[in-house]
């Protein structure tokens, strides 16, 4: 959880980046590309452990905490969106939370950033790298569009950015045309922020977090750094439902019916 540099005269300080730990050909393997894979092995483990004995009524602890998970998920997801929408976005934003939540947790474990290899520590959580946070959110961005379009239909996406949504007629209409359209190129950028948005808040969580807690270590050693170490554990977990909701909430301002000149999209 302690990734540490050094720094002139200032002492220790958390690395902003990840170390590359070794190459495979032209290929840099960093410490977090690393984690990433032990992170992956651990929940694919838990849910062997799942869903090797299924049965109707759970007797399996792993198989209750499975669905307690998936349940939970897909009744927030039918509560904020459409059956249909919810059959497209399912299975990417729960690999998600369930990967941020494990990724986050994970990254608190005894050892991780303090056992190293040459001189560089083995393990970084996945999301304290900005490069992970970016690329989950790059992905939600371009399959957010594709369900968008899947959703709205060319025309009825572009109606659904730029179009009136008040009933008016006349000279009124086209003034309401010209202010919905000035709304519409707001929205257009809103779009193009929002995985800017979604992956420099997880990152900068994560990454702050480790720092003040490098900072109270460096202070004053475990006994101090102890309060801010259960607080990480509570934004850990925070962090993974925050990325979650916004995903959703995303997809909701695409895939809904906002006005009456909505195209209806093949399911």
């Amino acid at each position: 959880m302690f990734l540490l540099a050094s720094a002139p005269d200032k002492g220790p300080v958390l690395s902003p980046g990840a170390p590359t730990l070794f190459e495979i050909g032209p290929i840099p393997i960093t410490n977090s590309m690393l984690y990433t894979w032990v992170v992956a092995a651990v929940i694919i483990f838990v849910i062997r452990l799942g869903t090797r004995n299924l049965s109707e009524i759970p007797t399996n602890r792993w198989q209750n905490l499975l669905e307690l998970v998936i349940d939970g998920l897909r009744n927030l997801m039918n509560s904020m969106l459409e059956p249909k929408v919810v059959r497209w976005v399912y299975p990417l934003i729960a690999s998600y939370f369930i990967f941020i939540l494990m990724s986050n947790l994970m990254g608190l474990l005894p050892g991780v950033g303090s056992i190293k290899y040459n001189h560089q520590p083995i393990f970084r959580p996945p999301t304290a790298d900005a490069n992970m946070t970016i690329a989950l959110s790059a992905i939600f961005f371009f399959m957010s569009l594709w369900w968008a379009l899947k959703y709205n239909g060319v025309l009825g996406l572009f109606q659904h950015i730029f179009g009136v949504k008040a009933p008016t007629k006349g000279l009124m209409y086209l003034f309401m045309s010209l202010i919905f359209f000035g709304v519409g190129l707001i929205e257009v950028v809103s779009l193009i922020i929002r995985p800017v948005a979604l992956s420099m808040r997880l990152y900068g969580n994560i990454y702050g977090g480790e720092s003040v807690l490098t900072v109270m270590l460096g202070i004053g050693g475990g006994l101090i750094a102890l309060p801010f170490y259960f607080l990480e554990i509570i934004v850990a977990i925070v962090q993974a439902v925050v990325f979650t909701m916004l995903c959703i909430a995303f997809v909701g301002t695409l895939c809904s019916h906002s006005d009456s000149h909505h195209q209806e999209a093949h399911a």
